[in-house]
């Protein structure tokens, strides 16, 4: 059986369509969309689907039928209707100047000016304008305009770290959008999309009557690819990639699974894939990290940093308010909100009273973001020291720590630290970071038992170690030690197994971290 032709980097529907490249049908979501009102807003991380949604709605509303042969839209629309489309992406340009937004909104306004007999005006009345061709397109065609604006934040997270011309931009901004409002009689659809949520607080003050689907349970899965979509519509390639890796099919589902998988846009969310990965790997046969190569998150980290925001918890899951994450981008007073809204964390699941879990929702985002979080904690870049890092493993690999804890503090002990954060956390904060990075291991951080939290546990594939650490100041390793056993920190894991049916080793490590010399101090090793 032929491969499907997977559509890299296309996100026009008639181009995908015509060419004959794969497309996860999408249509009776859209359809549904359409029919049930006429001003929306849909939030998706970048690489999510959106421009093709966006794309897709253009083609139906210029009447396209040809385009949906075959698609569920086919059997569902009965009356095919060509409206005036106003389409305006803000995706894949840079606006780090007030002019770059003019050129922009200039360039697709004067055009559409020509096109409907206007005489075409380079003054930055962008809702004067705007106004004047909507209600140009309604009288000429006889029909109602649809307006479709794709990644309409763009402008604003480019200026992020200039609030000066992020105000400016948004004010620019607000003029384009604020008629639309007013002119609800003539217009029959208005949808919106971006990546974070500068609501109604900002550009759309006058837009308030924007229905957000972005956590509505309906619209999950309109952009993405459901796990169930992956399972029944993709084997080829699946058994493929299994054949290239030397897996089992099954062995393929549960890679590309913790791989892709995970996204919840909803309380009852379907599992949805990122879209971007899966088809790379599909298409390569390789089980690559994709969607976070695509761009690094450099105004995320260094909020992270600002905050001080231990990066742990997002690795385990850590309860939410919706106000917490689902919240404006401009009055957010830590990262969570942006986290949340460009992919790097997702609702792991929901509690009752509008609380929820959230967590790094797959390894790709896990290991990406932890890397570029990394220099901000150590050094430039941590995989650079390749000698480190393979000594690092095989001592692991090997069950021994000693060595393990020696190569630690002396790369600890190159890394040049912030004065203010010698503290336990930090510390902790660097170990989790290098564990997780370097190794393949199950690293957990205050990890539960019945009678406490211990400070961190690494799972290899023959032995389980448990760490407490404690600053040099405050205890010493033997204290370290007596905690560990007072708490009973390793009894969760004396029943556990080795793939070859033995116990594995068990090992209880006090270590010190020594503020002067800024690296691991003592530590002790004990066998449990």
């Amino acid at each position: 059986m032929a491969l499907k032709r997977f559509p890299i980097g296309v996100q026009d529907f008639a181009v995908i369509r015509e060419d004959g490249k794969y497309y996860v049908d999408k249509t009776d979501l859209i359809y549904k969309l359409v029919k049930a009102d006429r001003y929306f807003f849909l939030s998706r991380p970048r690489r999510f689907g959106k421009s093709l949604l966006v794309s897709t709605l253009q083609y139906y509303f210029e009447g396209r039928k040809d385009l949906f042969t075959g698609l569920a839209m086919e059997k569902l629309e009965t009356e095919w209707k060509k409206y005036p489309v106003f389409k305006l992406s803000f995706a894949g340009n840079k606006f780090i100047t007030e002019e770059d937004l003019a050129d922009t909104l200039n360039l697709k306004l004067g055009e559409w000016e020509r096109q409907y007999g206007l005489v075409p005006s380079d003054k930055s009345a962008w809702g004067v304008r705007f106004e004047l061709l909507i209600k140009a397109a309604h009288a000429s065609t006889g029909m109602p305009p649809v307006v479709l604006v794709d990644e309409y934040d763009a402008p604003l997270l480019d200026s992020m770290e200039n609030p000066e011309l992020q105000l400016t931009l948004k004010n620019e901004m607000r003029k384009l959008f604020s008629p639309l409002k007013d002119l609800g009689g003539i217009l029959r659809f208005v949808f919106l999309t971006g990546i974070s949520k500068f609501s109604q607080l900002s550009i759309f003050s006058e837009l308030n009557n924007l229905k957000v689907i972005t956590m509505n349970d309906d619209y999950a899965a309109i952009c993405g690819i459901t796990k169930e979509e992956v399972l029944t519509q993709m084997q080829p390639e699946i058994q493929a990639l299994a054949d290239k890796n030397g897996l089992t099919y099954d062995g393929a589902c549960e890679a590309l699974t913790r791989q892709y998988d995970g996204y919840h846009f909803s309380k009852n969310s379907p599992d949805v894939f990122n879209p971007f990965s899966l088809i790379n790997s599909l298409s390569d046969g390789e089980l690559a990290n994709y969607w976070f190569s695509t761009g690094t998150p450099t105004i995320l980290t260094r909020l992270m940093r600002k905050y001080k925001v231990d990066p742990t918890p997002f690795d385990t899951g850590f309860e939410a308010t919706l106000d917490m994450f689902d919240a404006p981008t401009e009055t957010a007073k830590n990262p969570i909100p942006m986290l949340y809204q460009s992919g790097y964390l997702t609702i792991k699941s929901s509690k009752p009273g509008s609380r929820f879990v959230l967590g790094f929702p797959n390894d790709e985002v896990r290991l990406g973001f932890l890397k570029a979080l990394m220099p901000y904690y150590a050094m430039d870049d941590v995989v650079q020291n390749d000698s480190f890092l393979l000594r690092f493993v095989d001592a692991l690999d090997d069950c021994d720590i000693e060595q393990a804890l020696t190569l630690m503090k002396a790369f600890m002990s190159g890394i040049p630290y912030d004065t203010e954060r010698q503290d336990e956390a930090h510390y902790k904060t660097i170990f989790f970071l290098t564990f997780k990075l370097c190794t393949p291991y199950v690293v957990r951080t205050e990890e539960r038992s019945a009678a406490g939290r211990a400070d961190a546990v690494v799972e290899t594939a023959g032995a389980v170690y448990v760490f407490e650490f404690k600053l040099d100041k405050s205890a010493t390793v033997d204290d370290a030690l007596k905690q560990i056993d007072d708490k009973g920190y390793l009894i969760p894991y004396s029943v556990t197994m080795a793939k070859d049916g033995n116990p594995k080793k068990l090992f209880k490590i006090g270590v010190t971290f020594d503020q002067e010399k800024r690296t691991i101090g003592e530590w002790k090793v004990v066998e449990g």
